[in-house]
């Protein structure tokens, strides 16, 4: 048996890196330190779900092709659409996210990443009112006071807390006895239930609630027994707590993107971290899912100006979300060929948007059986990004890590079948 040490996993955006893999005959079959959903990720890459070969679909059935049949048949699709769309990039690395920007624009695409569906309101916010932020480092070694705001790390990011609340760190020697957690969430959650205060508010309210907070912080008094079904007393409380922090830290998650008010939370939200400013340090993270979401939005930043529902219709980058965004371009029929890659729709989208994709040509690139490859035309296996291939990928709060390769594959990587796709795509239009 070989052991494989500090292996990144490539689940969430924790990309926890101190993964130890356990490898006999060219297969991971055990690992230390990976959470429940991080081993299930590194040990059932095999099995019956997993493609092998290129797949086209004829007469309605799936027949194998080769990688050079299959690559040829998307660079055709997208050659000759007037108006494709391709969405996903959150689980694949920032080097095969470059070649898409590449593609999508010699194509004139629309390409669009899972944000647009989860952390999109986060994204627009910041952009509002800034980005106080740091590192997972410090909330470890500094922080004493932790929000956790319309998220459960308990289920989505497992080794969260363990990692950089529980964790002893250089100024927070005893760990979780020297940190005080504040949970905000309309649910008792597993989270919930490990919080010194829990402010169950009522679903839909997160503004009010804020705004309260960002009142009581001005210098302000409630006028109102309670805001957002939060006793005023408890407000006060917990914005005490917030004010003599040395060192807080905001999490937020999708219970307050996608929750009435949408960036308008997070604005508000990033503006009370910069009031806590005046009494002490506070900072924000956004609880991102997909471990290379935050990836695609730096690299679509970097070579677009945009961070994602990026328009190149036009020969040069737009950025109109509400417009270009992947489910308004499906709802509103406007897109003619879909390419998927490393992500599912599928599975997530709304029926409006899911019923142009069964009428349109549709290319996922993806290693597993899903709701989205049953509903494709065309199927293109790719290596697995931290493990069966290497890359780049970004961190929640905006670190860059890269991922290494633990066992070898004949499959082809993101990176390299995206290659080959721009190749064939700028023949086929040389030759027109």
């Amino acid at each position: 048996m070989e052991i494989v040490k500090n292996v990144v996993c490539p689940f969430c955006g924790t990309l926890c890196d101190d993964i130890i893999c356990k490898v006999e005959n060219n297969e991971i079959v055990g690992t230390i330190n990976a959470c429940r959903i991080g081993h299930s990720k590194f040990v059932h890459t095999e099995g019956a779900m997993r493609y092998k070969k290129p797949m086209i679909r004829k007469d309605g059935e799936f027949m194998e092709i080769s990688y050079d049949e299959a690559i040829d048949k998307a660079a055709q699709i997208l050659a000759e659409s007037k108006r494709p769309l391709m969405y996903g990039w959150s689980c694949t690395e920032c080097e095969a996210q470059a070649v898409g920007m590449e593609l999508a624009e010699e194509t004139k695409a629309v390409i669009d990443n899972t944000a647009s569906v989860c952390h999109g309101p986060s994204v627009l916010a910041l952009q509002d009112v800034g980005y106080p932020i740091c590192t997972f480092g410090e909330v470890k070694n500094r922080a004493d006071v932790v929000v956790y705001w319309g998220c459960n790390p308990m289920h989505a990011h497992p080794r969260h807390l363990s990692r950089h609340v529980f964790a002893r760190g250089f100024f927070r020697e005893r760990g979780r006895p020297d940190r005080t957690l504040i949970v905000v969430d309309p649910r008792e959650s597993d989270t919930a239930k490990l919080a010194d205060i829990h402010l169950q508010l009522d679903f839909d309210r997160d503004y009010e609630l804020l705004d309260a907070m960002r009142a009581v912080l001005l210098g302000h008094e409630i006028h109102y027994d309670e805001v957002a079904g939060i006793p005023k007393e408890l407000i006060y409380e917990a914005v005490e707590v917030l004010k003599k922090a040395q060192f807080g830290i905001l999490f937020f998650g999708m219970g307050i993107t996608h929750s009435r008010g949408k960036h308008r939370n997070i604005d508000i939200a990033i503006m009370m971290v910069e009031d806590l400013n005046d009494y002490g340090k506070f900072t924000l993270i956004p609880m991102r899912g997909h471990y290379n979401v935050t990836g695609f939005n730096q690299v679509a930043t970097w070579q677009s100006g945009y961070p994602f529902c990026v328009d190149f219709s036009l020969g040069y980058p737009r950025y109109n979300p509400g417009e270009t965004g992947a489910n308004d371009q499906l709802q509103n029929k406007e897109a003619d060929a879909m390419m998927v890659i490393a992500s599912d729709p599928g599975a997530h989208f709304p029926q409006r948007a899911l019923e142009t994709m069964a009428e349109i040509p549709v290319i996922a690139i993806e290693p597993h059986r899903t709701p989205t490859t049953e509903m494709a035309d065309l199927i293109i296996p790719p290596a697995i990004v931290g493990m069966e291939a290497e890359g780049t990928a970004y961190r929640m709060e905006g670190v860059p890590i890269r991922m290494k390769k633990v066992v070898d594959s004949e499959l082809l990587s993101d990176r390299e079948i995206l290659e080959k796709i721009v190749e064939r795509v700028k023949e086929i239009k040389a030759s027109k």
